[in-house]
């Protein structure tokens, strides 16, 4: 197993993990509130989660990694922005910033 392979499974992992932590504990439907979000928190972890499926399907079949990663690049950017609306301080924004840059990383490894 690659690097590359290496990258994809642990961002898929952690995708899976943080969406079901909001099915299983009450800290990210707090923070989805917090984010002004809450009707979204549901739609949102759903993309999170069919990302990940994806990610792992696009180990085996490329266009869907592409699809995946692109996505889930997006959807944390749009979580560096909320996060940035909300005043959230540079530690505390840093994971979704993180899991942008892995994710845009996929991609970009991906389509080259």
């Amino acid at each position: 197993m690659n690097l590359f392979t290496v990258v994809i499974i642990f961002s898929s992992l952690s995708f899976f993990g943080y969406a079901f932590s909001y099915f299983y504990g009450t800290h990210m439907k707090k923070e989805f509130k917090r984010f002004g979000l809450e009707k979204m928190g549901l739609f949102t972890i759903i993309l999170e989660i069919l990302g990940a499926l994806g990610l792992l399907i696009g180990v085996l079949y490329h266009p869907i990694l592409i699809i995946s990663s692109l996505g889930l690049s997006l959807l944390m950017f749009a979580g560096v922005l909320v996060r940035i609306k909300v005043k959230d301080n540079i530690w505390i924004s840093l994971p979704a910033f993180l899991y942008m840059l892995v994710n845009a990383y996929i991609f970009w490894t991906a389509i080259n």
